[in-house]
């Protein structure tokens, strides 16, 4: 009977040690799960960032030539003094490539290199030395701040996400420049070009 009593008791004991191993491998298995999803946001994130460095890029180019076209002097030097602000967007997104550990590099961007294709068929389609021209200029200008605020939004909210406080903020100040560019061609459009495109 002592010899049962024994046998009895160890049962209890190999059930608990083999719910603690199961209990171990489902936070494992938990923790694997996590770490991969974690990764795979971390990639998008990553993603991302090369297909608006893309457009940064290609923007440096585009915008002279819309500059050089425009008519109004005010919207001129609104378009050169944005060329010189994106140039600094190339450099902050660089700067964030190098924060993260990631060679900056680019991903075609399909959508700016549309709207870039859309600002030269509104030179291509309009006459010299005219204000609609220039508020055509000024449409294709502001589809792309809008595709760029939309873009720089999402990218502070999933560094934000990731914990990457320092990389949001960075995102927020780009976000930030391309929303008082937008508001500043707004501007110039209601001030004087939209009556003048107009009476022409």
């Amino acid at each position: 009977m002592a010899g049962t009593t024994r046998s009895n008791s160890r049962t209890p004991s190999r059930s608990k040690t083999n719910a603690r191993s199961s209990s171990a491998s489902s936070r494992t298995a938990t923790r694997n799960k996590s770490n991969g999803e974690q990764s795979k946001f971390h990639n998008l994130f990553v993603d991302e960032l090369k297909d608006i460095y893309w457009a940064e890029k290609h923007l440096v180019k585009a915008l002279p030539k819309m500059q050089k076209a425009a008519t109004s002097e005010e919207l001129a030097g609104a378009i050169e003094e944005h060329t010189t602000v994106t140039k600094e967007h190339v450099n902050r997104l660089e700067q964030i490539f190098e924060m993260l550990g990631t060679r900056a590099m680019g991903k075609k961007c399909e959508a700016m290199e549309g709207l870039i294709a859309e600002g030269q068929t509104v030179i291509e389609d309009t006459d010299e030395d005219t204000a609609v021209r220039d508020a055509g200029l000024i449409i294709a200008a502001q589809k792309i701040e809008h595709y760029e605020i939309a873009t720089y939004g999402s990218l502070r909210a999933l560094a934000n996400k990731m914990g990457q406080s320092e990389i949001a903020a960075l995102l927020e100040q780009t976000l930030n420049e391309e929303k008082e560019t937008d508001h500043h061609l707004t501007e110039i459009a209601e001030t004087s070009i939209n009556e003048e495109a107009a009476a022409e």
